[in-house]
């Protein structure tokens, strides 16, 4: 892992004495294209290499708190309270010349250490790392590990409307491992195909590959709307096998300058484990839904509110991928509202509060009783470059 992160910073400190930065976006910052010289036929040739950077520090406080740092198992971003430290710490290379493109990232932080902890040493701080060609003029072809087609929330926290991710972002997947084919079918409609070590592991359980698609449609400038699904067995091999099927779609709308609207609803089924006398296969069946409103108050002030579900037979996802045979079923709902600052565009000042109800006593309290109910308070600064 050293050499990794020597051998990336080395890259980084070459680019940047070689080149001069150009105008900063949101996202990365670009350096000046080199220009090269096709020898077959003559022409020069843009290639552009660009470095990115990003860093999220973050302070949370549980209420009630039973005396650990850990907040409840199924959040994984923003994942420590009563903790100053980092939950996303990220550095990585693109490079795009129009034909050819490709990526590497490497992180670390409390988001990677709860979300990666299945994953090989070797490969869990791997942000992304992927390469890439167009095989038809409007068309990709990517190999490797890249962020996730399903949801609205990713795992970079300045890019989200909320600082703290829902319930459903944190239990479907942030990041793949395969194949993904992208088709520009017209500027308004992108349709993508991948074929996939399965949800969200850089290493293959199992002989099977998941399949997914993702259809993403822009009708107008202010209106999105979103449609991903997954298919795979997502069981090791000497486990039984079981099929999950699994839906996520989202609708995005700018209804002002202002004013921003965004619904989430995801649904997914699960082959169960059966019971003696069962006929038939059975499922487990998990449905989760969200709201979000984002309005900004002032040109470096905004605020979100948001409000969400999730409902798990068995607990399927959000307390065990495998439930057992009487496990109960799952209910979690709750909100947050949040306030950000942005006093430059690369640095954003955020914080967030939060409210969830289950129906089951799943939180630990400070009195070492289970409750039905559970509230924190998160802050976090994030600068990217």
């Amino acid at each position: 892992m050293k050499s990794i992160l020597l051998l990336t910073l080395t890259l980084l400190g070459t680019i940047t004495a070689s080149t001069a930065p150009a105008q900063t976006s949101d996202t990365t910052k670009t350096r000046r294209p080199y220009d090269f010289v096709d020898t077959v036929v003559g022409k020069p040739i843009q290639q552009v290499l660009t470095f990115y950077g990003f860093v999220d520090s973050y302070y949370g406080y549980d209420f009630k708190n039973n005396d650990t740092q850990n907040r409840p198992g199924f959040l994984y971003s923003h994942a420590r309270q009563n903790e100053f430290t980092v939950n996303q710490g990220l550095l990585g290379l693109r490079y795009d010349d129009g034909k050819v493109r490709g990526a590497f990232g490497i992180h670390a932080g409390s988001y990677v250490s709860a979300n990666y902890a299945a994953e090989d040493q070797v490969f869990k701080h791997l942000y992304e790392a992927y390469a890439g060609f167009r095989p038809l003029e409007k068309a990709w072809l990517d190999v490797g590990v890249f962020g996730s087609h399903i949801g609205f929330e990713s795992a970079i926290s300045k890019d989200n409307w909320t600082l703290t991710r829902s319930i459903m972002a944190e239990n479907s997947p942030y990041y793949e491992s395969g194949a993904r084919f992208t088709y520009e079918l017209d500027p308004k409609l992108t349709l993508t195909g991948l074929v996939l070590n399965g949800w969200q592991n850089m290493r293959e359980y199992n002989q099977a590959k998941a399949l997914a698609t993702q259809i993403q449609w822009k009708p107008t400038a202010r209106l999105l709307i979103n449609s991903s699904t997954f298919y795979g067995n997502e069981q090791p091999t000497d486990s039984v096998r079981r099929r999950r099927y699994f839906h996520d779609f989202y609708v995005s709308y700018a209804a002002t300058d202002r004013l921003s609207l965004a619904l989430v609803f995801d649904v997914g089924k699960q082959q169960a484990a059966r019971l003696a006398g069962d006929n038939g296969e059975k499922y487990d069946t998990w449905h989760t839904g969200a709201a979000f409103v984002r309005y900004k108050l002032a040109d470096q002030w905004t605020t979100a509110l948001r409000g969400e579900y999730y409902k798990a037979e068995r607990g399927v996802i959000i307390s065990s991928y495998a439930p057992t045979v009487g496990t109960p079923d799952s209910f979690v709902r709750g909100g947050s509202l949040g306030l950000d600052y942005a006093p430059s565009g690369n640095v954003l000042f955020r914080v967030e509060g939060r409210v969830l109800n289950a129906k089951e006593k799943v939180f630990q309290h400070k009195d070492g009783q289970p409750s039905d109910s559970y509230g924190n308070v998160t802050s976090s600064i994030a600068i990217s470059f």
